[in-house]
């Protein structure tokens, strides 16, 4: 071990040396970070996260100059301990704290790599509590907050970093800086696909094809418009319950998440339930639907139950709404109570937020600055889908993001396929209108819960709902976040509420078949509980998937039983399910 005086001046020198790099890393993730979420704009940029952040720590410059001591004490001890680790006898055992992205040996026996990991995870935490520290912010601002600082924080991860990541230099060494190669063609491949922008392939896209390994519960398109496909899936059973079931994904993925594969397919469970269902397919806009809204999409929908209607010879039918699908739903429905419409006689609303006075992660990207931006992002009336599914990475961005620029471009390793990675990278775009009309009614104005929300030239409310109603929300949604789910349930007082709380996310608690056998789920009264907690408090808890809760209720309100039909038997055919709506790939433009 080095000890003499030369040696430790020589140490000390590479620890300023490391300390400058730090800083310098700041910077260039800056220029990193932008190419990589380029498509977001001003008010989502890493410029934007650090002058949000300093504006923040000047707000009190008593607790800045006290936060900056025990920055630079805090480093200082650090170093401290890198030194005794090179040349005492007794050195400090390297701290392994960090998740799964500092799990190569190297972070930990290097002691150099040590240290700038526990200065990264130092910094990271130093950055986040003076956000919760900060005074004079609103919750929404510190939310705001919180999200550029943990987005800014993941992007100076130093394993996002060649030079600094020792597993990706030992794999340099070892293949001759093969990996580099091949990353740098992913790279390319990757920016091609993007067609000029970076976009990151997070699953083999080769490994999949809609129609073919997912979408395969067979049915036909029996009905089109400008903005939706309708899909009649096959029975597979002799008889099927008279009332249809029609079912509203939302616009901003496509519809075969609820067909991933044979085996975690709801719709081939209905279909096997012994339902009549219905599944509309968003178009992917173009030009085209430049001019498409919230009621013109409602009115789609309403064509979609006229269809499904006739194809089944019925007066009514139940329908099912999930996430975005979920709200325009909710809407509908009021809109139906209110015109003393009777064509659906009970909805399911999936993930649904109706209630947005606290929504979640993507009520950060809901303000007047962030929507005037979005506008100059639709100049052909649309939203691009890159945009869209950036600003989901976004939420996720370890993940999402930097994992997979390290596995691809520095290891050049080709992601492990995976059906539910491709779905998500399979992107849609948005309706320009449509888009900024929700994020500011609903995120900005929570206009629905407020009343006074105008629909197809009537105003309705929550209270306008007389249906049975069927809730589902996940413990783990980051997205539509149960609590505020619950707070829409509390709305709807003149509906008969069944409210089931699923583990797991947005995703996985909704997409569990029984055969899984994974998570669980909570049902109970919510009559006399004013939040979640207390209705979780009393609620009993079920092992494994809701799906089955769900067909007892739905069976209840499905009518007797009938000769099943065959799909487009009354109304025609167009073409095969899955349809030709969701083939139309952003990447294959």
């Amino acid at each position: 071990m080095p000890n003499s005086p030369t040696d430790m001046d020589e140490i000390a020198k590479q620890g300023a040396a490391t300390a400058q790099n730090f800083a310098e890393i700041a910077e260039l993730s800056v220029k990193i970070w932008q190419a990589a979420l380029e498509g977001q704009g001003e008010a989502a940029s890493p410029m934007k996260a650090l002058e949000e952040i300093n504006k923040a720590l000047w707000s009190s410059p008593e607790a800045l100059v006290k936060a900056s001591t025990d920055y630079w004490l805090g480093q200082q001890n650090l170093w401290l301990e890198t030194m005794q680790r090179w040349t005492g006898p007794e050195a400090p055992t390297p701290d392994t704290r960090g998740g799964k992205r500092f799990a190569h040996k190297g972070w930990t026996e290097s002691a150099l790599f040590d240290y700038i990991k526990n200065a990264y995870l130092f910094t990271s935490d130093w950055m986040q509590q003076q956000v919760t520290d900060a005074d004079n912010l609103s919750d929404s601002e510190r939310k705001k907050l919180d999200f550029y600082t943990r987005n800014y924080v993941e992007s100076i991860h130093p394993a996002n970093f060649f030079a600094l990541n020792p597993e990706v230099l030992e794999e340099t060494v070892t293949q001759n800086g093969e990996n580099l190669v091949r990353g740098l063609q992913m790279m390319l491949d990757d920016t091609e696909r993007g067609h000029g922008k970076l976009l990151i392939r997070q699953t083999d896209m080769d490994a999949f094809e809609v129609g073919r390994d997912m979408a395969v519960t067979p049915g036909k398109v029996i009905w089109q418009n400008n903005v939706l496909q309708l899909i009649q899936y096959s029975p597979s059973t002799e008889k099927v319950h008279a009332k249809p079931l029609l079912f509203i994904p939302p616009w901003i993925n496509k519809f075969y998440i609820l067909d991933l594969n044979k085996k975690k397919s709801l719709m081939q469970y209905l279909v096997a339930q012994g339902y009549t269902v219905f599944i509309i397919s968003w178009v992917n806009p173009t030009e085209a639907q430049k001019d498409e809204t919230w009621d013109s999409y409602a009115q789609a929908v309403l064509g979609a139950v006229d269809v499904a209607l006739k194809e089944t010879g019925q007066k009514s039918l139940n329908i099912g709404g999930y996430c975005v699908g979920g709200t325009l739903l909710g809407t509908l429905i009021a809109y139906l109570g209110k015109t003393n419409d009777k064509r659906v006689a009970s909805a399911t609303l999936f993930t649904t937020q109706l209630e947005f006075s606290d929504a979640g992660e993507l009520q950060i990207f809901a303000d007047e600055e962030t929507l005037a931006d979005l506008e100059t992002q639709m100049p052909d009336g649309y939203l691009p889908a890159q945009t869209m599914a950036s600003a989901f990475n976004m939420l996720r961005a370890n993940d999402l993001i930097w994992s997979y620029v390290v596995n691809n471009y520095l290891l050049g390793k080709e992601p492990f396929p995976f059906d539910l990675l491709y779905w998500n990278a399979d992107s849609t775009g948005m309706p320009a209108k449509l888009h900024l009309f929700y994020l500011r009614r609903f995120y900005m104005e929570n206009g629905f819960a407020d009343g006074g929300f105008e629909m197809l030239g009537e105003e309705v409310a929550p209270t306008d709902v007389k249906i049975p109603l069927y809730h589902v929300a996940t413990k783990e949604d980051h997205i539509a976040p149960a609590a505020s789910v619950f707070r829409g349930v509390q709305m709807l007082s003149k509906a008969q509420n069944r409210f089931v709380l699923s583990g797991s996310g947005h995703i996985a608690g909704v997409v569990n078949p029984p055969a899984a056998g994974k998570y669980q789920y909570w049902t109970g009264d919510t009559a006399a509980k004013e939040d979640l907690a207390a209705w979780l408090a009393a609620a009993t808890e079920t092992d494994g998937s809701w799906w089955g809760d769900w067909d007892e209720w739905l069976k209840k309100r499905s009518g007797k039983k009938v000769m099943a039909r065959e799909a487009g038997a009354v109304t025609g055919v167009l073409e095969d399910a899955p349809g030709s709506f969701v083939l139309d790939r952003f990447d294959l433009r």
